[in-house]
């Protein structure tokens, strides 16, 4: 006689075909859904233009011509004029840093009651949906033109995006260092900074230099409306046709960015 119990479990185990079935079948959906959006937006988007991008009576061509030819004859002007951009950065990432700190623990659900959480929150997302040249427009109307409305744009807006990030940070901790803090008798405060902190500070400190190469390009759009820095001399280089030397000063910036790039891997590194 046959051993029928060696031989049952032996069987395998049975396939769970519908679930697979009803998985395949929302993906089909999905790329189906896309295909329908991507042709309904062709029209309104005009992507039957994409011809000029490659024709020799289209602006790209001629474009190509002037920028191959970048004028570094004023490099040092705008080598200054990048350190500018560079320094409205700096601040606007230092600020939005330093306020999002406790706004990002008022944020936190782990932290701070609902009442407080939910109206920081909406101010903060308030923060963050609105463009930082929108904001630029308004403080140089406030403000005047220069720096510091570029400056003022970006730590608005970034302030929005560093209290989301580090919020939900701060609700990723490990509770128990804070429970056995509090239990020694210590104020919410001391909490926050000997809890929370130590453990949460490399995820900031890696938000923060990321964010700062972001805001090094915002910065350069920004000069678009006044706000100083190189964008504003790049953008009456192109809107006076001097190509070559917009040519020199994306050049410049593309450095610039590597450079800060490299800088921040090698920092971000040491925290984490």
């Amino acid at each position: 006689m046959t051993d029928t119990s060696n031989t049952a479990s032996i069987r395998p185990a049975p396939v769970e075909i519908e679930p697979n079935r009803t998985r395949s079948r929302g993906t089909t959906i999905c790329w189906i859904a896309l295909a329908v959006l991507l042709a309904w937006s062709w029209g309104p988007a005009e992507m039957s233009n994409w011809p000029h991008l490659f024709s020799d009576s289209g602006n790209m061509a001629q474009y190509a011509r002037e920028f191959s030819h970048p004028d570094f004859s004023d490099w040092r002007y705008y080598a200054q004029e990048m350190i500018v951009t560079l320094q409205i950065a700096l601040w606007g990432t230092f600020l939005a840093a330093a306020f999002a700190v406790p706004l990002g623990v008022l944020s936190a659900r782990n932290m701070a009651p609902w009442y407080v959480v939910q109206p920081v929150r909406r101010v903060m997302d308030a923060c963050r949906s609105i463009h930082e040249l929108v904001f630029a427009v308004l403080f140089v109307v406030a403000v005047g033109l220069g720096p510091f409305a570029g400056v003022m744009a970006l730590f608005v807006h970034t302030t929005g995006i560093f209290a989301k990030l580090f919020s939900e940070a701060v609700e990723a901790i490990d509770a128990r260092p804070v429970e056995a803090i509090r239990s020694t008798g210590a104020s919410r405060i001391q909490e926050v900074l000997f809890g929370v902190v130590p453990q949460v500070m490399p995820l900031w400190i890696s938000f923060t230099l990321y964010r700062f190469e972001s805001n090094v390009r915002a910065a350069t759009v920004l000069g678009v409306i006044g706000a100083g820095g190189i964008g504003q001399v790049l953008f009456e280089s192109i809107r006076g046709f001097y190509y070559p030397q917009a040519s020199a000063m994306l050049i410049i910036m593309l450095v610039t960015v590597s450079v800060l790039d490299f800088l921040s891997q090698q920092m971000r590194k040491l925290f984490l």
